[in-house]
């Protein structure tokens, strides 16, 4: 066992500083663990919020030397044995009650997206079918945990406070999701372009970066979304086709890893 140094964010949204705590520390344990242990023996009313400690639910989003982590997935062994760890809520949301944060404006973002709406004639005796490939592609997007690291990673989010016009990466991807469903039937680039703030992502792969289930948010999901925004109304050649033949099928960008 060794000491160590730790700064831990107390306090709400209007009021907070870090204070300084020393905890030994054992073999294998993860920041969470420490976490616990403090809370246990120094700080009963330290408030966290966690659930599974297996990296799975995305309860324990923090930022560990300000850097966005899973602290149940962030093992001591990764910071020197003299180094004091700074743990402080994530950033761009509201702060409750030290390290938990109120994440429900993500839930609010997820509610304006169309649901999926299947083709009937796509139904046969067997149900509906599809090709392998094609459920692999929307697959990657459902492993998301929700933890929002990419959405407090996200500099529009976090630095220019742009929640108004950007719905997030973790949202873009959700839209991604159904837009490359090749049975479903809705429409989802109007509001990507107009309310969803597709426009406003430069692409610097920072979601994609923290993402701990390896989510390639940018390359598969935003980055053909915003093609397809610009396809629909900025390409003078894709105008005038859907004008001459109609609206066509949806078309699925290559996958990528």
């Amino acid at each position: 066992m060794t000491l160590r140094k730790f700064q831990i964010y107390r306090g709400d949204q209007e009021t907070g500083t870090l204070i300084n705590f020393e905890t030994e520390v054992k073999e294998g344990m993860v920041v969470l663990d420490v976490i616990h242990k403090i809370q246990a023996e120094q700080a009963n009313d330290l408030a966290v919020r966690w659930n599974c400690k297996a990296g799975k639910c995305g309860s324990c989003s923090m930022e560990i030397n300000g850097k966005p982590k899973l602290s149940c997935m962030t093992r001591m062994n990764e910071y020197d044995p003299d180094e004091t760890i700074t743990i402080t809520p994530l950033k761009t949301f509201p702060v409750i009650k030290d390290l938990v944060t109120d994440v429900s404006w993500n839930y609010t973002q997820n509610k304006r997206i169309k649901p999926v709406k299947l083709a009937s004639e796509a139904k046969t005796e067997k149900g509906y079918v599809m090709y392998q490939e094609d459920v692999d592609r929307v697959q990657e997007f459902r492993k998301c945990i929700e933890c929002y690291l990419c959405q407090n990673v996200c500099h529009i989010l976090r630095d220019h406070d742009k929640k108004d016009v950007f719905i997030g990466p973790r949202f873009m991807i959700r839209v991604a999701s159904l837009e490359m469903h090749p049975l479903d039937t809705e429409d989802r680039i109007p509001e990507l372009k107009k309310e969803f703030g597709s426009g406003m992502c430069n692409i610097t792969r920072c979601c994609t970066d923290v993402c701990p289930e390896h989510i390639n948010l940018t390359d598969n999901g935003i980055i053909p979304l915003k093609e397809r925004v610009i396809d629909r109304y900025y390409d003078p050649v894709t105008i005038i086709g859907r004008k001459i033949f109609g609206k066509k099928k949806k078309k699925l960008p290559p996958i990528k890893h």
